[in-house]
């Protein structure tokens, strides 16, 4: 197992945690140098959004992995979280249906569930 997949399946369980709604993992590695995966999730609310947030940071930093990056948590519609071999979006639903991330990177694979990282 690959330091990126281990950090893709603790932010999964991170946001699992705060009920995060439709958590997609899709390996973007043959697709893009940016990340190894993609993580895609969405709240009901700006608050529920900046908890799922907070999960990953608290769950990634206790395995030491720090942020690169973080941008878009005081408006909480859209929060990305750059982890360098991961990198986590955080939606609103309405953002979400919005960007359609899926749809940008539907090059990558999709992963079914943590059991296959």
């Amino acid at each position: 197992m690959t330091q990126a997949s281990k950090m893709a399946k603790i932010a999964v369980k991170a946001l699992e945690d705060k009920k995060g709604e439709d958590i997609r993992i899709i390996d973007i590695r043959d697709v893009s140098i940016l990340a190894d995966y993609f993580i895609i999730a969405n709240g009901n609310n700006a608050s529920q959004v900046q908890a799922m947030v907070d999960s990953v940071e608290e769950e990634l930093l206790k395995e030491g992995h720090e942020y690169r990056h973080i941008e878009g948590y005081n408006t909480a519609n859209w929060i990305l979280m750059d982890y360098n071999d991961i990198i986590v979006h955080v939606f609103s639903r309405e953002d979400r249906l919005f960007y359609d991330l899926e749809r940008i990177w539907r090059d990558g694979k999709q992963i079914a569930s943590i059991d296959e990282l």
